[in-house]
């Protein structure tokens, strides 16, 4: 048999390997010319190599076919050189504001109570995790598991409703707004809410969502009773009378302790509120807070970042029924001019040419508008000073009063969001006010959770925007957040006594910044008492999630991983 190059040179009617072939000089001391072995290769190699080809097809095919998925997933028909498409029975599941999402194969539906008893008790003998999900709401994405979920969205039910005692019995899947509505016709409402009324009542409650008002308390302190569904012991009955060392862990139990299928809430008669809103400085601020959180039933600060401008918003009964008289200065459009000049000269300078889209900014609201503004170029501070300049010449000409029902008037757009409580100490006019001159942006004043009644706790939350759907502008946006954040722990977390809010926390990937959250975790909460239920409840932990398991890790693990 003649060389395999050989019968290729003399076969071939390439001229590339004819061109090729002439290069060839033995004289050349470049060139290392050696001959081709002419033997036929051995039985052995030749399966070996049959072996390599058979495994790289194989593990090819496998990729193709089933990347990232394992191979008994339902797949529609492949296309050469693209992922294989998602199966028909994955859930994409992601939260409100878009910075977490999970894709899984279990998300189950209960509609009654029984169907959700029979789905925690088949997960609990087959050691299959369902964590409960509420809406979704939550920025941290606390409720979402890959492995698998539960959601009430059907259980939403209004149960009954005591007039008399001011109290409404709920399955737990019923959204603020829905339960708003129903309780309506009775004359009643809640006694706070949210800025977002979407929220399920077992979520907003497990997460302990607040309000304002330095005298109405968080959502988790206005339950009376609970009905938990739980792995271990089935559905418990819990309130202050029946259990209330557990009753207190579970009203905001992060969705650890079991399934909240059912609430009663203590309401309040429906009423109307008078909100006040109006600028001024930090100056103002620091000289009247004190007052100011004595006199109103709700306040709230929104400080502009690069401005001067404090936003105050009060909201009150009516006094003595009437309605103060006010004539504003500036009507919406005056007041809005400034942000619409900005729009069309920011136009301008970040593109040659305006969509058809955007032609008409005489119909968008203000939100609207910013959040067009700052999609230009959300992390260019120049850019950014002057969008928050425009806000804060927007609200100096939005001055004034409205009137309307309180689940009106006490209900942002998508944003990062991070709140810490942080416990007033001394003389309340200096210590939070100094918190809000220092760097933060004021969202509500109220109780959070003290042994002493005349603590009082602020809510201060960091707001940064996210106005754009680039995935590369959000991460960029999305690490921005959290090194401002980074800074706010370091600088004011130990001087002000402040603690995340369970809806905002994140796990960092730092392991020293997680070794102390977590023993920051432990010397605040009863984290100990909470495990313990935890074990006792949910022994093989179905109902946890990984960030759920790293936050409050149990002994065991924490033994395992040394």
């Amino acid at each position: 048999m003649r060389p395999l190059f050989s019968r290729l040179l003399r076969s071939s009617s390439s001229p590339l390997l004819l061109r090729r072939s002439q290069t060839l000089n033995p004289k050349s001391p470049h060139l290392l010319l050696r001959p081709f072995s002419s033997s036929v290769p051995s039985d052995a190699e030749l399966r070996k190599y049959a072996g390599y080809f058979v495994l790289l097809l194989g593990c090819g095919a496998a990729t193709y076919y089933s990347f990232p998925f394992p191979a008994d997933a339902k797949h529609k028909k492949a296309q050469i050189f693209r992922y294989a498409p998602l199966p028909d029975d994955l859930h994409t599941v992601s939260n409100w504001s878009g910075t977490h999402e999970v894709h899984t194969r279990v998300l189950l539906q209960p509609e009654s109570l029984p169907d959700l008893e029979a789905a925690v008790r088949d997960a609990h003998a087959n050691r299959r995790k369902i964590r409960p999900l509420g809406s979704g709401l939550s920025p941290n994405g606390i409720g979402l598991s890959r492995a698998g979920m539960v959601n009430l969205a059907l259980m939403d039910k209004v149960l009954g409703v005591d007039r008399e005692a001011k109290r409404v019995t709920v399955q737990a899947g019923i959204r603020v707004a829905q339960l708003v509505d129903a309780l309506k016709e009775h004359g009643l409402t809640l006694q706070n809410f949210a800025s977002i009324r979407e929220q399920q009542i077992g979520g907003i409650i497990q997460v302990g969502a607040h309000g304002t008002g330095a005298r109405l308390p968080p959502i988790d302190e206005q339950v009376v009773s609970m009905k938990l569904v739980t792995p271990a012991k089935g559905t418990i009955e819990l309130s202050k009378e029946k259990d209330p060392e557990l009753f207190y862990l579970a009203r905001c139990g992060l969705g650890g302790l079991g399934v909240v299928a059912e609430v009663t809430l203590q309401c309040v008669d429906r009423h109307e509120l008078v909100e006040h809103t109006f600028v001024t400085n930090a100056i103002e601020i620091r000289k009247n807070h004190k007052k100011w959180l004595a006199e109103n039933k709700h306040i709230k600060y929104l400080w502009i970042p690069y401005t001067d401008t404090v936003v105050v918003v009060k909201c009150n009964p009516p006094f003595k029924g009437k309605i103060p008289k006010f004539t504003p200065k500036y009507g919406n459009d005056e007041a809005l001019q400034h942000v619409r000049d900005l729009y069309c000269d920011s136009l301008k300078k970040y593109r040659t040419e305006v969509r058809s889209d955007e032609l008409d900014i005489n119909q968008l609201s203000f939100t609207e508008l910013r959040d067009k503004l700052l999609a230009l170029d959300p992390l260019n501070k120049d850019h950014v000073i002057n969008v928050n300049q425009a806000e804060a010449e927007y609200w100096r000409k939005s001055e004034g009063y409205r009137v309307g029902w309180s689940d009106e008037i006490l209900g942002l757009g998508l944003h990062r969001g991070f709140e810490a409580a942080d416990r007033e100490r001394g003389d309340t006019s200096t210590c939070t006010s100094r918190a809000a001159l220092d760097g933060l942006q004021w969202q509500s004043h109220e109780p959070a959770s003290s042994p002493n009644k005349d603590d009082i706790f602020s809510w201060v939350g960091i707001i940064m925007y996210l106005p754009t759907t680039d995935a590369r502008q959000r991460k960029d946006i999305t690490e921005e957040f959290f090194n401002y954040r980074r800074l706010t722990q370091t600088r004011l977390w130990d001087e002000y006594s402040a603690y995340e809010h369970w809806a905002k926390i994140e796990v960092p990937k730092d392991k020293e910044e997680f070794a102390e959250l977590q023993a920051r975790l432990r010397k605040r909460f009863p984290v100990d008492a909470y495990n313990k239920a935890r074990r006792e409840l949910d022994p093989n932990g179905i109902l946890s999630n990984a960030k759920l398991e790293k936050l409050f890790p149990m002994m065991e693990t924490l033994e395992y991983s040394k």
